[in-house]
């Protein structure tokens, strides 16, 4: 298949998961505290099913299988939102049958084994991509266990902890496997995350150096009221 179209695929789930992460950053700016918008989850189970798509196309066993594990951890948090329900039906069985068809195809069609077998990445760096997505990842387990246990969605100050050093991780696999779009992600993603650290820890939002010019503070105020 065309690289550019693969390498498409993948830019445009990070652009995704990137506009997620933006948007959590702005609500939580905003509000100055750590926010879980409902629209985040949203977006993570698109830019998720189209990430997969691009591990496999990739022959990458890290993205597939980090991808695969995270994917109801999405479908979860929505469930906690009280949106899940709320969706249309086809929406709701396209979220959990396309991530099905697509092991059931890997399977099938014995095309599995070109992903644990990709003559492209060594054995350290296919190890070191498959750990640093599974620390990256684990951040959604802490995250899932820690609203489960508060019966809402909530993103607790270990989740950015993670991010960071799973992040970093990745960007080194990144390097390793010449992955523009991996590569291109988690260097901006860091800056988020040690922005949420900071809020978590009580430091003053940015936005409330804005509030001295009324109409940039009013527009951030609007969009802000728009993200549920």
């Amino acid at each position: 298949m065309n690289n550019i179209f693969i390498i498409g695929l993948g830019f445009l789930a990070q652009g995704l998961f990137f506009i997620r992460t933006i948007i959590q950053w702005f609500k939580s700016e905003k509000e100055g505290e750590v926010i879980s918008p409902v629209v985040y989850w949203q977006i993570s189970l698109v830019a998720s099913i189209i990430m997969l798509t691009y591990g496999i196309l990739r022959n990458d066993f890290a993205i597939v299988v980090g991808q695969s594990l995270v994917y109801g951890i999405y479908i979860r948090n929505l469930q906690l939102k009280h949106v899940w329900k709320r969706m249309p039906l086809i929406s709701r069985i396209l979220a959990i049958l396309i991530p099905l068809s697509f092991w059931f195809w890997l399977i099938y069609t014995g095309n599995i084994s070109n992903i644990f077998h990709n003559e492209n990445v060594s054995l350290f760096w296919m190890v070191w991509g498959t750990t640093a997505q599974l620390v990256f990842i684990s951040r959604f387990f802490y995250q899932w266990i820690h609203s489960e246990k508060e019966k809402e969605s909530l993103f607790p100050l270990g989740f950015w902890i993670i991010s960071t050093f799973g992040s970093l991780m990745i960007f080194t696999y990144s390097l390793a496997r010449i992955d523009p779009v991996l590569f291109a992600s988690h260097s901006l993603g860091l800056f988020v995350y040690s922005r949420n650290i900071l809020l978590h820890y009580g430091r003053g939002s940015l936005f409330t150096r804005l509030q001295r010019i009324p109409v940039l503070n009013k527009l951030i105020g609007k969009v802000s009221d728009k993200i549920k």
